[in-house]
């Protein structure tokens, strides 16, 4: 568990946030999150998530927000659920380029398959893109920072020099939304394999010399 909360940390660090600790506000947030995946985000109001939460409009606005929080929020919670998992699944691994690339299948993967994030940047691309870029996307800043403090922790462990990580971090999660948005490319990404190639060939080089 101790990947799992250290990742969930870091994530929320990035945004100086914690993740809702009260029922009421896992509540709502459970209630949007069934009716995002259900009716999509341009379908979907807060009085629709008030309704699916048993609560007033009024405590939405108070808990959690405006629509647009309430996406933010139901996102960050579905991030910080799987960078544990992430964490987890390259903890093991022996060398900073490994991590990083069985990292970039895991994350690939994970956000494909999701029933809620996937689903959305499969029906609702244009819609969900401000949520998922730098100007007015939380997440973004949010898997940004996560990933950098994982640049950084491996600079220490392997003993390099510490330079910043922020500008490689981002140039990493641009790449990932990218393909999460616009899946037509001339990289062929349809398994595994082919994900971990280019993770090989194409990120890997950004790390800097060996």
């Amino acid at each position: 568990m101790e990947a799992r909360d250290t990742g969930e940390a870091l994530l929320a660090g990035a945004l100086g946030q914690s993740p809702p600790s009260d029922a009421l506000s896992e509540q709502i947030l459970d209630a949007a999150r069934e009716q995002f995946m259900t009716f999509g985000l341009r379908r979907s109001t807060v009085d629709d998530v008030a309704k699916r939460a048993k609560v007033s409009r009024v405590t939405v606005y108070r808990r959690i927000g405006n629509k647009d929080s309430l996406v933010s929020a139901c996102l960050l919670r579905e991030y910080r659920r799987f960078v544990g998992d992430v964490d987890e699944a390259v903890a093991a691994l022996p060398t900073t380029q490994d991590r990083l690339v069985e990292g970039f299948v895991a994350v690939l993967r994970h956000i494909r398959e999701h029933p809620l994030v996937g689903g959305l940047l499969r029906l609702e691309p244009e819609i969900m893109l401000p949520f998922l870029t730098l100007e007015s996307g939380p997440a973004f800043l949010a898997m940004r920072g996560y990933l950098a403090d994982r640049l950084r922790e491996a600079q220490r462990a392997d003993g390099r020099p510490e330079t910043d990580p922020t500008p490689v971090a981002e140039l990493m999660v641009r790449i990932t939304v990218s393909f999460l948005l616009n899946p037509v490319s001339c990289f062929a990404l349809d398994d595994d394999e082919q994900v971990r190639a280019f993770a090989r060939g194409y990120l890997l080089p950004l790390l800097g010399p060996r």
